[in-house]
């Protein structure tokens, strides 16, 4: 078993990590807009943060895989292969990276050790890195002796949900919709190409040269047959079309239905996982924000090659259990009825939780309400730290990657 994912409460056996590295240091405040951060993270608090909820995993019996361990393995492989990756990181890199191309095949060819060659592409390349700075008078002129980014570090990356989403036993490799985040998916393409794990084993319903951006956090697995997809700041209506048609073309992944759920353009709610996530078989966390002007679509394969796409009345719960083939949904509001917290707990992420198993979830300490509605409602909550991890903007479940989860074949 490669990759088997046909559930989001189903027990969680491995899962994709990336802990925050150099490239958190990189942000300045004239870059924060830009790399899609609100604050600077202290980056020794984060990594701390981020190694107890690593230990919270494997305490509940999780195997957990790095991303720039994956990455490394992957181009130790041979030399033909850490040069092609060094070209593509250029080609992913932008213009600038191209003009000064052949500084950066000499810095990144130069090194012979593949996990220091990821790591630096991940915090980014400056003028400094390819000693270019006599070549750019004016440039220094203007902002002395501060470094200039060539290629920008991806601080993003600790989110791990966003750039590839395991759906069955195959992945989504996402188009990202921010430049800042649109290299991110190179590390997945090429692990999932050529690692030996998952090389020539691992189908993709979705790659980033499709002209249409969708990201994991807009990806829930309902069930073996049904797959929600939230239309958000960040996944376009064009890309379920076309995600939907793949995955209906293709039997053997299992899904028939997608629902797509609309939720508010702004960066709020940029995916459906901040303001929507699965704890337990018929349970699920809401912020109460959206309720009332989420839009429901479920698509279905029609006729010939054609999709059918039919808008659902009514309140989220009751489409939600149609749809599962349950008697009933409960939906937990975060923050409750105090419209204060709900806004504060859903800034902090309080709605993005990691199902461990059924009814047992990973939180934020934080976030004191929902956690405490949550508990009054029967779920386990595991609580972790997240002052520094959450200045990024995302949670538990954006932290994660399920690869494998328990009771995963298709009906």
């Amino acid at each position: 078993m490669n990759l088997s994912v046909y559930s989001e409460t189903a027990p969680l056996r491995e899962v994709l990590l990336h802990r925050p590295g150099a490239e958190l240091e990189q942000l300045t405040p004239s870059h924060l807009g830009r790399m899609l951060f609100d604050d600077i993270p202290f980056l020794s608090g984060a990594q701390k943060e981020h190694d107890a909820f690593a230990d919270t995993l494997r305490r509940q019996g999780v195997k957990v895989r790095y991303l720039l361990d994956l990455a490394a393995e992957t181009l130790q492989q041979s030399d033909d292969l850490r040069l092609c990756f060094i070209e593509d990181f250029i080609t992913a890199a932008g213009p600038a990276a191209s003009y000064y191309a052949q500084p950066i095949r000499e810095l990144l060819g130069s090194m012979r050790d593949c996990r220091r060659l990821v790591e630096h592409t991940m915090r980014g390349i400056t003028d400094r890195d390819l000693d270019i700075s006599h070549r750019r008078p004016l440039v220094q002129a203007i902002i002395g002796n501060e470094p200039s980014f060539i290629t920008d570090p991806v601080p993003n990356l600790y989110f791990s949900r966003d750039p590839f989403s395991v759906v069955g036993h195959g992945v989504v490799l996402s188009r990202m919709h921010a430049p800042a985040r649109q290299r991110e998916t190179l590390y997945g393409r090429y692990i999932l190409q050529h690692h030996p794990d998952y090389a020539g084993a691992v189908p993709l319903y979705y790659d980033p040269s499709l002209p249409f951006s969708i990201e994991g956090g807009d990806l829930l697995t309902l069930s073996p047959r049904l797959l929600c997809v939230g239309l958000s700041q960040r996944t376009t209506p064009e890309a379920v079309e076309l995600l939907a048609d793949r995955l209906f073309q293709d039997e053997r992944c299992g899904i028939r239905e997608v629902l797509a759920i609309s939720i508010p353009n702004i960066r709020a709610y940029m995916h459906l996982d901040t303001v929507f996530t699965q704890v337990d078989k018929a349970v699920f966390t809401v912020h109460p924000g959206i309720l009332n002007v989420v839009k429901i679509w479920l698509l279905r394969p029609g006729v010939g090659s054609r999709l059918h796409v039919k808008e659902l009345e009514g309140d989220l719960a009751d489409i939600l259990a149609q749809v599962m083939g349950l008697d009933q949904v409960t939906l937990i509001k975060g923050g409750g009825s105090d419209s204060i917290a709900a806004q504060r707990e859903q800034w902090n992420d309080g709605s993005n939780t990691l199902c461990v198993a059924p009814g047992k979830v990973i939180v934020y300490n934080r976030n004191t309400v929902t956690n405490a509605i949550l508990q009054e409602h029967g779920i386990q909550t595991i609580e972790v730290p997240g002052s520094e991890l959450g200045r990024g903007r995302g949670g538990p479940r954006c932290m994660s990657m399920p690869l494998i989860r328990d009771n995963a074949q298709p009906d």
